[in-house]
């Protein structure tokens, strides 16, 4: 799929780093092992991977601020009017000189990232009025667990609407633009015209300690 105009000076960019890209696709894999484990009733791995999640949403937030460029809030927030204006022009034929998320698509970053977490804290406080219950259950009133475990429920159907709005909206970019969005959280990288200033990419070193950071948090969680 085409990325510019054609006979247009080139060179290949990256865009995104290592950790995100593996952030992004061991969350894809996590979500769709999380419902298939409830669906097995396979729980003592249901939360395993929950407690995976917790720490992949503590480094990404992390990141989000001390991160490679096209991954910080900072570089793909926009106002709520900019991202409704780049819609608007969803079915204009243009190049893709896009470095990073754009103004639609870092709100449903945003969304996404606040359903997950939403998720993750719920998940933890929930119980199944049998033999398993997370970590934080201890903590709270029977309740306020229960009506936390309804609440994991429900935000799982809302993460499911936004999974299914985020593919729709790759498909409408690839069909209705040309622009394949896919390929660059694949590879890390896009074709951009010559005269494009590559972003600034954080040493993967960073991102490692990062997520050693939230893996530890995690650990200390769960053995509560």
């Amino acid at each position: 799929m085409s990325q510019s105009q054609p006979g247009a000076e080139m060179q290949r960019v990256k865009v995104w780093d290592g950790a995100t890209r593996l952030f992004h696709w061991l969350l894809v894999f996590l979500l769709g092992f999380l419902w298939l484990s409830v669906e097995k009733g396979w729980m003592e791995l249901h939360f395993y991977a929950g407690y995976m999640v917790g720490a992949l949403l503590i480094f990404r937030l992390a990141w989000g601020f001390v991160g490679s460029e096209t991954s910080r809030f900072s570089h793909f927030l926009a106002s709520p009017f900019e991202a409704l204006r780049h819609l608007m022009h969803l079915t204009k034929r243009d190049p893709d000189e896009q470095v990073g998320h754009n103004a639609a698509g870092g709100w449903m970053v945003l969304v996404l990232l606040g359903l997950v977490s939403a998720q993750v804290i719920t998940g933890l406080c929930a119980n199944d009025d049998i033999a398993v219950e997370g970590p934080l259950v201890q903590f709270i009133a029977k309740g306020t667990s229960d009506y936390m475990t309804s609440l994991h429920f429900r935000i799982f159907k809302l993460i499911q609407i936004a999974v299914v709005l985020h593919v729709a909206a790759i498909a409408a970019y690839a069909i209705l633009k040309r622009h394949n969005l896919l390929h660059p959280m694949l590879s890390g990288h896009k074709y951009l015209p010559i005269d494009s200033e590559a972003p600034h990419i954080a040493h993967p070193v960073r991102a490692w300690i990062i997520f050693a950071v939230a893996a530890a948090i995690m650990i200390t969680i769960a053995k509560l």
